[in-house]
């Protein structure tokens, strides 16, 4: 019983000592994901924050076979789609309203300098971003996954939790919004786009 729990120990500090490394490992992959997801750094950091908890919750289902950033990406998209559908049941309030003590003034950070807010603006131009983010959420994973972290559409259906045909019927109709949406916001740049995607 003494060695049993013992081992048990072991195991679970040499799994948690896994678990911190490789997040170590995959940290700027998934803000990045998040990002490009999101649009907005702090709701990438909520993102990425968010999934790194479940991901902590359900360590115990990894696989170690398989790569840790395809199960991340995974627990991230899972996890932004949940964010995108609980926003809708979410109160705002605005920055100009008064707050809780009578104040006016909302305090806000400056995220305008941020180094990685500068980094990541810079790894995609401004109307692709703005186009991703008027793509659905599952379109925008789907299309991020497979053109922009480089994956084989089977690892996208695993991280999406779907079939192949439909990851690429999401590629498909996902590339169709974002070409369409660049032709009409930025025709002079990506007119050359017409006969391509």
């Amino acid at each position: 019983m003494f060695l049993t729990a013992v081992r048990d120990r072991v195991d679970t500090v040499e799994r948690r000592a896994l678990f911190d490394g490789l997040l170590r490992d995959s940290h700027k992959q998934a803000y990045s994901l998040a990002y490009r997801l999101t649009g907005n750094p702090t709701e990438a950091e909520d993102l990425v924050q968010e999934s790194f908890v479940r991901a902590f919750r359900f360590f115990h289902r990894y696989d170690q076979s398989l790569p840790f950033t395809s199960w991340l990406y995974r627990i991230i998209s899972n996890a932004h789609i949940d964010m995108v559908r609980r926003r809708g049941r979410i109160r705002t309030t605005s920055i100009h309203s008064a707050g809780e003590d009578g104040a006016s003034a909302w305090e806000l950070p400056d995220v305008e300098n941020a180094p990685d807010r500068v980094l990541l603006e810079n790894s995609l131009e401004p109307p692709v971003q703005a186009a991703l983010l008027s793509m659905t959420a599952e379109f925008r994973t789907a299309v991020l996954l497979a053109d922009v972290e480089g994956m084989a559409y089977e690892e996208v259906a695993e991280i999406m939790g779907t079939s192949v045909g439909t990851v690429r019927s999401r590629i498909h109709r996902g590339r169709k919004q974002l070409r369409s949406h660049l032709l009409k916001h930025a025709p002079e740049t990506y007119r050359s786009l017409s006969n391509e995607l």
